[in-house]
């Protein structure tokens, strides 16, 4: 085993109304005991609102670490208490990883489903709406407290108190920290991108998104 962590709160929800937020969504989680099946499109029971934006094999499950919660509270302790555990609408509360400690392309055996880390999660406007301020927008991807996407290797069961144990780690030169401000567009080498672009394990559009960012690079300024 490379890393370990533990599921401390394992989350599902419904798309219901959100006050500022055009379409219903499923971003208020609530915890549940378990077991809960797991596959290719996510947990059993969890849905999304906006299947444009969210949802699909390569967002299957949402993970966020209970570690990053204490960076928001420093950062904007005038609403401190509404940083807990599924604010940031995740189904898994992951104890003992993060974006450091963790990498793109990770498999992860969490019950008995195995998960691949397959990208990082962006911030939305249902975020903010959720949150109480726009600031929060730019302050996930400044700090790079994003989580993390996975998609269903192999389907299973998870429930909280599993592990969320890292058993290959095929890109171990790329936290997810390191990844955060290039997907930024605030760094990125020509090499580095090149490499993201080819790698196997991140979604399609990444790749390509990076690709074209590649060949900007490659023309120079015109």
């Amino acid at each position: 085993m490379i890393a370990s962590g533990i599921i401390a709160q394992l989350r599902i929800g419904r798309p219901q109304p959100i006050a500022g937020v055009a379409l219903p969504s499923a971003y208020h989680r609530q915890p549940v005991a378990g077991p809960v099946a797991v596959h290719e499109l996510g947990l059993a029971g969890d849905q999304v609102g906006n299947t444009r934006v969210h949802g699909g094999p390569d967002k299957a499950v949402y993970a966020y670490p209970l570690s990053g919660y204490a960076g928001w509270i420093a950062e904007f302790p005038d609403f401190a208490e509404r940083f807990v555990p599924g604010a940031m609408g995740e189904n898994l509360v992951v104890d003992g990883l993060d974006e450091a400690s963790l990498c793109l392309g990770d498999v992860i055996r969490c019950g008995s489903a195995t998960l691949q880390i397959a990208q990082i999660r962006e911030p939305c406007s249902t975020f903010a709406a959720v949150l109480g301020s726009k600031r929060v927008v730019k302050a996930m991807t400044l700090s790079g407290r994003c989580g993390w996407y996975f998609r269903v290797l192999e389907g299973g069961a998870i429930a909280a108190g599993d592990g969320h144990d890292v058993i290959e780690r095929p890109h171990g030169d790329w936290p997810i920290r390191r990844f955060t401000p290039i997907a930024a567009g605030r760094a990125g080498k020509l090499d580095e991108l090149e490499e993201l672009a080819a790698m196997a394990a991140l979604t399609p559009r990444w790749r390509q998104k990076l690709a074209q960012r590649a060949e900007q690079l490659r023309r120079g300024p015109f």
